[in-house]
């Protein structure tokens, strides 16, 4: 008897510690409620407050078929936009979850400056919903990797948190060191498209250690925005180099130009 006692203590024990923690968190959210992540507004759960949610433009179809371009109307299944025809990039396929206006901004920038680490999910599960075309015919992610310089002072890398959080969606494995910047290029942000080229040539390599693992492989580049598709563009360039058999892209948020017919 005293044996079964004691083997039952350690339960109880268990039982009314998961209690107790349980009644602290739930005090924690009535003292604490949940706040918009876009404006700070108390909400109810992990979401954005009503207004700023009817001021998210998702993507979704009609848009171009390789850079994932929204189109003002449908103009048929695999029509590509002037851009991709005009310009077609290193990468195979391109998918964002929202256009870049300025609540996708308040997001990012929360995230990427602010160290507002908590809308990394939110963020993460709509790319995962904006890439399942692209996350059933991959293999691995690769998030946009930054300069060691920049990760130290900065402390993490918004594009690796995404990339976890589709991960862990997709059931993908995250290749977090499948690709390194050799080169500390200043920030993208103001340099017009050459320039963003410019900026970025020569910046990636991939990893020798990961050959292994990536060569032959589907990969998807994941990032927070796209804007001209210089850094992405050589990432994809350095993995292909590296014998990748494709690259995909994957991001929060896009620039979209004002709409022009597709061809």
């Amino acid at each position: 008897m005293s044996s079964e006692v004691a083997q039952g203590a350690p339960r109880r024990l268990g039982r009314l510690a998961a209690t107790v923690r349980a009644l602290f968190a739930r005090t924690l959210d009535l003292a604490l409620p949940q706040l918009c992540p876009a404006c700070r507004a108390p909400v109810v759960g992990e979401a954005l407050c009503a207004p700023c949610w009817s001021r998210v433009s998702f993507i979704a179809a009609p848009y171009c078929a390789r850079l994932g371009i929204p189109f003002p109307y449908d103009p048929g299944p695999g029509t590509l936009s002037i851009e991709a025809m005009s310009d077609p990039p290193a990468y195979n396929r391109a998918r964002a979850a929202v256009r870049f206006d300025e609540t996708a901004r308040t997001l990012v920038h929360a995230l990427k400056y602010g160290d507002r680490l908590d809308l990394a999910p939110i963020m993460g599960r709509w790319m995962a919903n904006a890439g399942r075309e692209l996350t059933a015919d991959a293999d691995l992610l690769v998030p946009v990797p930054l300069h060691w310089r920049r990760q130290w002072a900065r402390r993490f890398n918004q594009s690796a948190l995404l990339a976890d959080v589709v991960g862990k969606a997709s059931g993908l494995t995250v290749a977090h060191r499948a690709l390194r910047r050799v080169k500390p290029t200043p920030q993208q942000v103001g340099l017009a498209r050459t320039e963003r080229a410019l900026n970025v040539q020569g910046a990636f390599r991939a990893r020798a250690s990961a050959q292994r693992e990536i060569e032959g492989r589907r990969l998807i580049l994941v990032d927070d925005v796209l804007t001209s598709g210089a850094t992405l563009e050589a990432c994809a360039r350095a993995l292909l180099r590296a014998g990748v058999a494709q690259v995909d892209v994957l991001v929060f948020a896009r620039v979209v130009a004002p709409a022009r017919i597709p061809i």
